[in-house]
């Protein structure tokens, strides 16, 4: 099964949903002949389809609405923030190509700071799955949840076989004394592969997979930080607003003082290639991750 086919199936066993798009059915193909007219394409409009996803929320539907990344959350942002969040309606917003996976545009399609602005939104929910098997594990949790929610959309194959999706908590993949690694999205492969590599240097690695973000697994990250001597948080996301700053604030919520390594973007855009190419030129293979992190262990 795919997310079209889930998402089908879902749609047929309950006629609330609708499906919509602002022009890009990449993930939505065959909806329009197999839903009719609860299949919307509202053509390059993408704060024309949330206010109209609002109003169909305020009927009972539930859209789930899909548009690229970062016209999605940038370009409606002001109809996400008005006409979904302060509604508090269940809109559920697919972002396609965000981060990295956007790999071969340059700066205006590339959704880099998407998780940062969904994530202000009072009552937003922000998932990241990391592959297709935990997109289609966490899926029919977002779309019965009564919330908003904005998901950063990864239909990519992975290696990884994840657990069940229990709702707001993290997946412990592993935990470690000398490092945590928190990632969340399309580098958990990457991650996965730098954790192998650290450990065949003989160091206890732990892997924390926040597949949600907000809700975001509190206690899973304290842990990590009372158990490993460094954590790292990584993300294909600025710095600024994402991943780093969730840890930081909960850090600073609960008092607690650690050793915090973000390998995140910094104050620029990415340079576009092939996605192998960006990973490489950007430092985000499981190679330069595994190099950065122990570099800074040497430094503690």
């Amino acid at each position: 099964m795919n997310y079209e086919e889930l998402l089908l199936q879902t749609a047929l066993s309950d006629e609330r949903y609708i499906v919509m798009t602002a022009e890009n059915r990449a993930l939505v193909r065959s909806m329009p002949q197999k839903l009719g007219n609860r299949f919307i394409d509202t053509g390059i409009t993408e704060q024309t389809m949330i206010g109209m996803a609002a109003g169909l929320a305020l009927r009972g539907r539930i859209p789930v609405v899909h548009a690229l990344a970062p016209f999605l959350t940038m370009r409606a942002f002001e109809f996400i923030r008005t006409d979904v969040g302060i509604a508090h309606l269940p809109v559920k917003l697919s972002g396609f190509i965000p981060g990295f996976l956007s790999d071969g545009n340059g700066p205006t399609h590339q959704a880099i700071e998407d998780v940062s602005i969904m994530r202000t939104i009072p009552g937003m929910e922000v998932y990241c799955p990391a592959d297709e098997d935990d997109l289609l594990r966490m899926m029919p949790f977002v779309w019965q949840s009564p919330e908003p929610a904005y998901v950063r959309i990864n239909h990519k194959k992975g290696s990884y076989t994840h657990a069940p999706y229990d709702p707001g908590k993290a997946e412990i993949i592993s935990r470690g004394d000398d490092i945590t690694i928190l990632v969340y999205g399309f580098l958990f492969e990457q991650a996965l592969i730098a954790k192998s590599l650290l450990e065949e240097k003989g160091l206890s690695v732990g892997l924390i997979n926040l597949r949600s973000l907000k809700p975001v697994d509190t206690d899973a990250i304290i842990q990590a930080a009372n158990q490993s001597h460094l954590l790292v948080t990584l993300e294909d996301h600025l710095q600024t607003g994402g991943l780093y700053s969730i840890v930081a604030e909960i850090l600073l919520q609960h008092k607690h003082r650690s050793r915090v390594f973000p390998l995140a973007l910094t104050e620029r855009w990415f340079r576009p290639g092939l996605l192998s190419e960006v990973l490489e030129y950007e430092g985000f293979t499981a190679n330069a991750i595994a190099e950065k992190v122990m570099l800074q262990l040497q430094m503690i």
